[in-house]
């Protein structure tokens, strides 16, 4: 049946998960190999809305009609693309931690009397994120070719800072530890103001949530007492008609809650 296609899309949006894929850390920062175009931010893309949608359509196509196959890998293909932007925001928060953290460490050693390259090992050592680590070296030992528009804006913004610190450090001598504190201070205000914004914003995306499954549960209430709505709903003209659009109007309304939710939190 559909039911058990849609109800995968629906657990790809909400299946919990506990943080981004962990990956190798760096071992040594130059000449480790990391990739210089994925930038600070870059989550690896996972291929999962194209399986995802082709197993739903399967399904679909197995247990019921062509149409219900098509609606079952659209639905999973959005799902698993919502579910995979979700993971991919609290993946950026997790490097806007990391690199706070590593800047802290720097700002630390830089005031204790190490050298530059020392404090710099120590950063990337405390970046709990690997690209963050390699991102911050990059900034500090060549911050010239600091790569742009590669990730979350807040990142690039506090690299760029770092950068220039370096740039401006290496030509006149002012401290660099002052400027690795303060966008250290700035990184960690501006992830307190994303927690307190989604915090506000949690009971509207739960309420997003159970509504969007209560066609679901409404269908599986009509298998019950016998009024088989899937034989409808699959079965006649009119219910096809209706099932593409209840499926319409439920992508729309999710959508649109998603956006009022996305712009209060920017």
């Amino acid at each position: 049946m559909v039911t058990v296609a849609l109800l995968s899309a629906a657990a790809l949006v909400l299946w919990p998960d506990d943080g981004i894929l962990r990956r190798r850390r760096v071992v040594t920062v130059l000449g480790s190999g990391v990739d210089r175009a994925r930038g600070p931010t870059g989550v690896q893309g996972l291929p999962i809305p194209g399986p995802a949608a082709a197993v739903a359509a399967l399904t679909g196509a197995l247990l019921s009609t062509p149409l219900v196959a098509v609606l079952a890998g659209v639905a999973a293909f959005l799902g698993a693309r919502a579910w995979l932007a979700a993971r991919s925001a609290r993946g950026s928060d997790a490097q806007l931690r990391s690199l706070a953290d590593g800047l802290g460490a720097l700002a630390a050693d830089l005031r204790s009397g190490r050298s530059l390259d020392a404090a710099t090992g120590a950063a990337v050592s405390a970046c709990a994120e690997s690209d963050c680590g390699a991102a911050l070296a990059r900034a500090i030992r060549a911050p010239e070719a600091l790569p742009s528009g590669t990730g979350d804006p807040a990142l690039e913004e506090a690299l760029g800072r770092i950068a220039a610190a370096v740039q401006l450090s290496a030509r006149t001598g002012c401290s660099l530890a002052a400027v690795a504190g303060a966008v250290e201070d700035d990184l960690r205000a501006r992830h307190r103001h994303r927690l307190e914004l989604r915090a506000a914003t949690a009971a509207p995306r739960a309420s997003a949530s159970l509504l969007a499954g209560l066609p679901l549960l409404g269908l599986a209430m009509g298998n019950g007492v016998g009024a088989d709505p899937w034989g409808v709903l699959t079965g006649t003209s009119l219910g096809q008609v209706l099932l593409v659009a209840g499926v319409a109007l439920e992508a729309a309304g999710l959508a649109w809650s998603r956006q009022l939710v996305a712009r209060a939190v920017r």
